[in-house]
């Protein structure tokens, strides 16, 4: 046996270790700045602890706390402590699962004696989790056989569920699913290995930073109710979420970021601009749009309408229901039935609320035979339709139970396929820049091979097709492998907001299933005369109305642009005797396009300003006496310094040139 193990690293080079080396060692051998920032590494794809040996042969990346890998496992370490602590405050708790999220991780907990937690005990929480993290506590793994892991966990009954696999599998359970359960074990610093006793335990397939001492740049953030496995028939148990990042600056970043995105809770802000709201007689998840926001939603449609027109595409409108068979055809019966409302029986079949719109759009295409001379035929509806999310999982707009989507269903030619992709990407982008986004990035997410229809020559022309689109465009890509559905490969566009967050709106994705044979069976006429199936492409582009207006409010702060402001001017008169002039001034405004008012002296000038500036008017006017006599108008511009004497014809043809402009 040799006694030299070759390691590849990320740049293509070599190291040369001795045999039973260990991650650590590699990253010590690299440099020390690296081998003290080092908290795990990936091995041929897998991320591991620094202290397993390294088998000869293996690709090795050393994972570093400021990368997202890295976060992630500081996240997963952050959780482990925070269940530990938990152990050590509530003796008798059972804990259930802890993994690390976007931004954070959560851990729950079923205390004894029915204990609840409370605002209060998160300090008390935190307070244990830094004492852990100063004894410096190593994380120790451990396996063992199915058998012994049960033993191991005899008290803690939502981790044998885990272990037996009962309910579903966690990626807690080493090889997911076989005979060996890894674990991990905090001791006090003394070298204990394997399942030997002492200190605090936890089913987990890992990997952990080496110790506790890498950890404490977390804070805990709220405790809130969840299902066991998310069912509404298990025990709710209490989740305690919180954050951890690589520094104390990262930290308090994420920390401000937080606040301002509170401050653009498009729920706050759709109450306090009057634009819409939920209310509870409608039932949860369910929206009414009061006539500010219905403005903004209009010139939403509107534009988008514009725009599918002049791309060529072709408007349809189809019912809020359909007959049962419409969704077995489909497939959404069999695959989807979990998240459509419930059937209503009716005296000539069963009928379901739809949850797409494609099933229907399929219909059109199949009304009459096709010739490939319509190919590409563009379909394009905005159709709302209606999906059972559970309650615990809405969430305003961006979460709701009925919504509109700007849904386009392109049929086209196997060989049209290519440039029709791309020529959907740059539709899809250049109309997002026009709401003002800037930052875009995408996500291919590939086929599963167990999990599939369609030949592997169309999936690969479909994917080559996506990747195509995307460098066409020049758009930055991460790969989700097997994350397809069944009927095709799909990009996910996702854009950042004004604060830095992601939100991912629109989706273009291919369909080898719905015009297949056994499904709606779609052919046309090709140019020999044969009959021939068509590609299906589904495209959303703001997602849903709703969300995108969610996305939108929160973006903006509230502070839409001129162009989509429900009010674009107000007009205010300094004293009762200039608002006549005032009236004078809406109608100038409203004769050239804008959506003008006039607010009443009925109060003192200022309080009326400062309601503006809440409401968030691009354009406060201001009329006084040398105003009347000069036909001018003292101009608030939102955001900017007032300007006085402004002659009123040009200031209007300024912000018609600015709304023609969407600037």
């Amino acid at each position: 046996m040799s006694d030299q193990i070759t390691i590849s690293l990320p740049d293509g080079s070599t190291k040369e270790l001795a045999t039973g080396a260990t991650t650590a060692d590699l990253a010590a051998s690299i440099g020390a700045r690296l081998a003290k920032a080092a908290i795990a590494a990936k091995v041929n794809g897998e991320e591991w602890d620094l202290n397993r040996p390294l088998p000869d042969g293996a690709k090795v990346s050393i994972v570093t706390p400021d990368s997202d890998e890295g976060r992630h496992v500081l996240r997963h370490s952050t959780s482990h402590v925070m269940a530990q602590a938990v152990a050590d405050l509530w003796p008798g708790a059972k804990y259930s699962i802890g993994p690390a999220i976007e931004n954070g991780f959560y851990y729950d907990f079923d205390l004894p004696n029915g204990a609840r937690f409370t605002e209060a005990d998160l300090a008390r929480i935190e307070a244990r989790m830094r004492e852990i993290v100063k004894a410096d506590q190593p994380f120790i793994r451990g396996e063992v056989t199915l058998a012994e892991g049960m033993e191991l966990f005899a008290e803690q009954p939502y981790k044998l569920e885990i272990i037996t696999g009962v309910g579903g599998k966690e990626d807690s359970v080493e090889g997911g699913g076989t005979d060996v359960v890894s674990f991990y074990r905090n001791t006090d610093g003394s070298p204990v290995a394997g399942a030997e006793p002492g200190g605090f335990v936890d089913l987990c397939r890992g990997p952990h930073v080496p110790s506790t001492g890498k950890l404490g740049s977390f804070k805990l953030m709220k405790v809130a109710g969840a299902y066991w496995r998310g069912d509404e028939k298990r025990p709710m148990l209490q989740r305690v979420y919180g954050t951890a990042w690589e520094s104390n600056k990262a930290l308090q970043e994420h920390l401000t970021r937080l606040e301002e995105a509170e401050k653009r809770d498009h729920r706050k802000l759709a109450v306090e601009l009057d634009l819409l709201s939920f209310p509870p007689l409608l039932g949860a998840g369910l929206a009414v749009w009061h006539p500010k926001g219905a403005i903004v939603r209009k010139l939403m449609e509107d534009y988008s309408r514009k725009r599918h027109e002049d791309g060529g595409y072709q408007f349809a409108y189809t019912p809020h229901l359909a007959n049962a068979k419409l969704f077995e055809t489909s497939g959404h019966l069999g695959f989807y039935k979990d998240g459509m409302y419930p059937p209503m029986e009716m005296d000539n079949g069963t009928y379901y609320p739809k949850p797409m719109n494609c099933p229907m759009h399929c219909l059109i295409f199949d009304a009459r035979q096709r010739s490939y001379r319509e190919l590409p035929l563009r379909i394009f509806e905005l159709g709302t339709v209606y999906r059972y999310e559970r309650a615990g999982t809405l969430h305003g707009l961006m979460r709701i139970r009925g919504f509109t989507q700007d849904d386009s269903h392109i049929f086209c030619t196997q060989e049209q396929a290519a440039d029709e992709i791309i020529s959907l990407l740059h539709f899809v982008i250049d109309i997002l820049r026009s709401f003002g986004f800037e930052e875009f990035e995408a996500m291919l997410a590939t086929r599963d091979l167990d999990k599939s229809v369609g030949t592997d020559e169309g999936w690969a022309h479909a994917t080559a097709a996506l990747v195509s689109a995307m460098e066409h465009e020049g758009l930055s890509y991460t790969v989700d492998e097997g994350g397809a559905a069944f009927y095709g490969p799909k990009i996910d566009v996702k854009v950042k907001d004004a604060i830095g967050r992601q939100w991912q709106l629109s989706t273009i994705q291919y369909d080898f299933n719905m015009p297949s044979e056994g499904r709606f069976d779609l052919e046309y006429v090709a140019s020999d005369n044969t009959r021939k199936q068509p590609v299906m492409i589904h495209r959303a582009l703001f997602g849903s109305i709703e969300r995108f207006f969610g996305v939108l409010l929160e973006h903006y702060a509230g502070a839409f642009p001129t162009w989509l402001a429900p009010v674009q001017v107000q007009i205010l008169g300094v004293r009762a005797d200039h608002d006549s002039y005032a009236r004078i001034l809406v109608d100038e405004c409203r004769a050239a396009g804008l959506r003008a008012e006039m607010v009443e002296a009925d109060e003192p000038l200022g309080a009326r300003i400062r309601k503006a500036k809440l409401e968030k008017i691009p354009y406060v006017l201001v009329a006084g006496d040398d105003d009347v006599s000069a036909h001018t108008v003292g101009v608030n511009a939102r955001g900017k310094d007032v300007e006085r004497g402004v002659d009123v014809t040009g200031f209007i043809a300024q912000v018609v040139a600015e709304v023609a402009d969407r600037s």
